[in-house]
């Protein structure tokens, strides 16, 4: 960390919002990058203070002197998201049952204010795909990366930061970032992580709902694509399944099951990053998020988000 990051001794927090309060307008577009690095709200939300504590604890020379303090907050953001990345390969071999990402509301993150140095890009190596959505599907992919590959493509692909100021996160060169880039759009595209039809998406998630609600077996095995795979993430706080459930016949009776066991749960349809998404309502109480990716008409993949400290960004918008 640099001097100008740490700093020496601490402002107040009253002249540090006087000073430049549009610093304070960058939290919810840090908590954006920190979602799409990490996975998860809380690993985010702990990000974005510590990047905020680095701030306070600069003199008022020090933040007077940064001429681009959005830029410095996301430096400094993926800096901590980076340190964060590099020891959740062990934390993830430690958790109980399968893990997945928090899934969250298509429009959580909308609205956050755009990088100040974003401008269109001529190289086709440089193209980004700037999305506010984010997919389990691509999170899910993303957690094979390196660190350095996952924070190069959130940060220029997502966030149009240059490879010269990732260069200087990561550690590498800006040619080495680039390379990064490339390979984890590689990773992403071998692995069909973006949508392809959301109609279709949405269309077969409906008639999948239908189908578990009402017990159809039949109709619900014809919908299931011979390699289906459903992952279940309860974090050993709620009951899941600890091992992937593999196969048509499998994945069907498990879903029916689970119906089976709370006859008063329905499906409430909401709109996520991957498309129409199911939330698993039992009265009031939100059991679990249901996603899942489709392809050439079947679902290949189904994901249960039933841990409920991943559950938190639906408790206000249910």
């Amino acid at each position: 960390m640099t001097q100008s990051e740490a700093g020496q001794g601490p402002g107040s927090d009253a002249d540090a919002r006087e000073q430049l309060p549009e610093v304070f307008d960058e939290r919810r577009r840090l908590l954006a990058i920190g979602y799409r690095m990490l996975g998860t709200l809380a690993e985010a939300e702990d990000a974005v203070q510590e990047t905020y504590v680095r701030w306070y604890r600069m003199t008022d020379a020090e933040r007077a002197a940064i001429a681009n303090p959005q830029g410095w907050l996301t430096r400094v953001m993926s800096r901590v998201c980076l340190d964060v990345l590099g020891s959740a390969r062990a934390r993830r071999e430690r958790y109980v049952g399968e893990w997945l990402p928090e899934p969250v509301p298509a429009d959580l993150f909308s609205g956050a204010p755009s990088p100040a140095h974003r401008a269109p890009t001529v190289d086709p190596l440089d193209r980004v795909t700037l999305d506010d959505e984010v997919s389990t599907a691509l999170l899910i992919v993303m957690e094979s990366m390196t660190p350095a590959q996952r924070v190069a493509f959130v940060l220029h692909d997502v966030f149009a930061v240059p490879f010269d100021e990732i260069a200087a996160v990561v550690g590498r060169s800006p040619a080495a970032v680039r390379q990064l880039a490339t390979s984890a759009r590689r990773r992403i595209r071998a692995h069909d992580a973006h949508p392809r039809n959301r109609r279709e998406h949405d269309d077969v998630l409906v008639a999948f709902a239908a189908a578990v609600t009402g017990g159809d077996l039949a109709a619900l095995t014809g919908l299931l694509d011979p390699s289906v795979t459903l992952r279940s993430d309860g974090g050993g706080v709620v009951t899941a399944a600890r091992r992937p459930v593999l196969g048509v016949s499998n994945v069907a009776r498990f879903m029916l099951g689970v119906f089976r066991k709370r006859p008063g749960m329905v499906f409430a349809e909401h709109r996520t990053g991957d498309g129409l998404a199911l939330a698993a309502m039992d009265g009031r109480r939100l059991r679990g998020i249901v996603n899942v990716k489709v392809r050439d008409g079947r679902i290949t993949d189904v994901w249960m988000q039933v841990n409920p400290d991943k559950l938190t960004s639906w408790r206000t918008s249910l």
